[in-house]
């Protein structure tokens, strides 16, 4: 695989580069696997993942088709590629060549191909949700505001019926809020509240809750020093492409957050592939593209390596492929002018090597090939050569239904993600305060209907008057009985027939003032703000 300091890629004979390697120390500054369908993405990206582990660090990866759960088992002289694979490591000098397994912790967002896969809303925060329901320039705005709120009124956003929540909130509000943050308009809180809809419908759901995952989790080395491999179960999520693209972009815009400065270390400490990485960049908005460039420039210094796997290399940003160090460009297709178009500037990207025709490269390759360019001494990109990938020592495929289930059962985390917790948050306080201002304005309602009550303990005549003296009653205000006693001091009681008005059932009270006395509840003021990642919130830090 390469020695202590160094990744072995490949090599081959007459017409290939002698040795290919990538040298760890440059291993943080990113890279590029591409190619075609069928020509080996695939097996470069496991044989990557491989040497990581080996020497130490972490990876995180998606597994869009299902063949990367083969990490988790070694390969076997009854595969049907073992000939292939003793040869291919016979002719590029790999003599040590066997077969094993790595230690893979399966993750899955539906929690059924590994460990649920949970944040909260308020992690995710306001960018990252807009880019997930493809929400307007005002609907955005709108969405702002609401996270705005919520940490203003110390409310926390776990999931999305929280989210469902706070927008009802903003928009009983909206006439104060349009004063304080500009138009807050029905119209575009509805329209977030069809979108949330949509992402039920597909599933999105499952991704906030709690437990939420816990980054130290993903970075994390075996008793024998080998990095975890973090396998994330991305076949479903493939139905919902911007649900896949954001939930990756969440994970590193986290790793970015939290992780301390290294500089430059000796290896990265961790690896991080999107696979499919056109889904990130596709009618994208420029300010999510320049947050994802200003993330990869940056996330450097933290020693994470971040390599973007797609099928062709004009998926990813200019801007961005330009801080690409490391380059594994596999056969490309040129069928139309396009195609010939796309596979020109593949060529003119790699630094030219005069024993090579890189633009009839691309055309002619085989499976298992691939150009290559790594960084070398001072980080100067190496001449691009053409390379036989190594073989893989894990299994090439999929595991068997039963093997991934015993490998999720005998996970050092096993058990610590299964069982959702559903804590008091957003949906659940403003619920109340519903409930409360509901018991409230019936309680006022019988006093109009027949003043007599006013002698009653809970008249204006009583001994006890609502959030006043020593021990009173505090219904529908806060906790030290303020809003109840603001609403109290503002009420005028005029008398009324009870006849003048219909009657109306308890149950329809609570239900029909949720949404009205969500504008009358005042929040506590919790001191202090929630915070989210880079890219999860216009208003961190403020």
């Amino acid at each position: 695989m390469g020695g202590s300091d160094s990744i072995f890629i490949g090599g081959g004979g007459p017409g290939y580069a002698k040795a290919q390697r990538m040298a760890l120390k440059y291993a943080n500054r990113h890279g590029l696997i591409a190619g075609a369908t069928g020509t080996g993405k695939t097996v470069s990206l496991q044989i990557l993942a491989e040497a990581f582990s080996a020497a130490g660090t972490p990876v995180i990866m998606a597994d869009v088709k299902g063949d990367l759960s083969g990490l988790a088992a070694a390969g076997s002289p009854e595969h049907k590629l073992h000939d292939k694979l003793i040869e291919r490591a016979g002719r590029i000098g790999l003599d040590d060549y066997g077969y094993r397994a790595f230690p893979v912790v399966f993750w899955d967002l539906f929690g059924k191909q590994g460990h649920p896969l949970r944040t909260t809303v308020t992690e995710m925060g306001p960018l990252l949700l807009s880019r997930l329901m493809d929400l307007s320039e005002a609907q955005e705005g709108v969405l702002n505001i609401a996270f705005r709120l919520a940490d203003e009124d110390g409310l926390l956003l776990v999931d999305l019926k929280d989210l469902q929540a706070m927008l009802t909130h903003v928009g009983e509000r909206a006439d104060d809020l349009t004063l304080r943050y500009g138009n807050v308009s029905k119209a575009s809180i509805g329209a977030i509240q069809r979108r949330l809809v949509v992402l039920e419908n597909q599933g999105a759901a499952a991704l906030f809750g709690e437990p939420a995952l816990r980054l130290e989790d993903l970075i994390a080395q075996t008793p024998d020093g080998r990095g975890r491999i973090n396998v994330i179960a991305a076949d479903a999520l493939m139905r919902a492409p911007q649900l896949y693209a954001v939930l990756l972009l969440w994970l590193l815009s986290e790793l970015f957050e939290d992780l301390p400065e290294v500089g430059d270390p000796d290896k990265p400490v961790l690896a991080f592939f999107f696979d499919e990485a056109h889904l990130l960049f596709d009618d994208a908005p420029k300010a999510l593209i320049d947050t994802v460039e200003q993330v990869a420039r940056l996330i450097r210094s933290k020693g994470v390596g971040v390599y973007f796997v797609t099928q062709s290399p004009d998926d990813v940003p200019e801007d961005i492929l330009g801080q690409l160090g490391a380059k594994l460009q596999h056969a490309l297709r040129a069928f139309t002018p396009r195609d010939r178009k796309v596979v020109r500037a593949a060529a003119e990207s790699f630094r030219p090597n005069p024993e090579i025709d890189t633009e009839a490269a691309l055309t002619e390759m085989g499976v298992g090939e691939a150009l290559v360019s790594v960084l070398e001494s001072k980080g100067a990109p190496s001449v691009v050569q053409r390379t036989l990938i190594r073989p893989p020592s894990s299994r090439i495929g999929p595991l068997e239904e039963a093997e991934r289930a015993e490998v999720i059962a005998s996970s050092p985390l096993a058990g610590l993600y299964e069982k959702a917790v559903d804590r008091e948050s957003a949906f659940e306080i403003l619920r109340a305060r519903a409930e409360r201002a509901a018991l409230a304005e019936e309680a006022a309602e019988a006093e109009d209907a027949d003043p007599s009550l006013g002698d009653s303990p809970f008249g204006r005549g009583g001994g006890h008057r609502w959030g006043q003296g020593d021990g009173g009653h505090h219904w529908g205000g806060d906790e030290d009985g303020s809003g109840q006693e603001r609403f109290n001091k503002g009420r005028r009681y005029r008398p009324k027939s009870y006849r003048d008005k219909a009657p109306k059932r308890r149950g329809d009270d609570v239900g029909t003032a949720f949404a009205k006395s969500l504008a009358r509840s005042v929040g506590s003021q919790l001191g202090r703000r929630l915070t989210r990642g880079l890219m999860g919130g216009l208003f961190k830090g403020r």
